[in-house]
């Protein structure tokens, strides 16, 4: 399957996408994906994906890999979840 996306030479889970001016960056995990960067190419990017793959939008990011995040207008932060017993 072809999107025109570049494999990072440093993360095989990694691909990133430039394309008129913008980017977008496709991170794999298991079954699981995120997008990030220019809204019109993560929206043009789910519409593609959409065609090929079955797949649920499952919103804005809250939880990934044991990092809570949250997201607001000065950027995106996380926090580190401590276990608690």
């Amino acid at each position: 399957m072809s999107l025109g996306f570049t494999k990072s030479k440093v993360d095989s889970n990694l691909y990133y996408k430039v394309e008129d001016n913008g980017l977008v960056i496709l991170l794999l995990y298991v079954d699981d994906l995120f997008l990030t960067g220019n809204e019109k190419l993560i929206v043009e990017c789910k519409r593609d994906l959409s065609t090929k793959l079955e797949m649920k939008d499952m919103g804005p990011l809250h939880h990934f890999l044991g990092l809570e995040v949250w997201q607001g207008p000065n950027g995106i932060f996380s926090l580190v979840k401590e276990n608690t017993l």
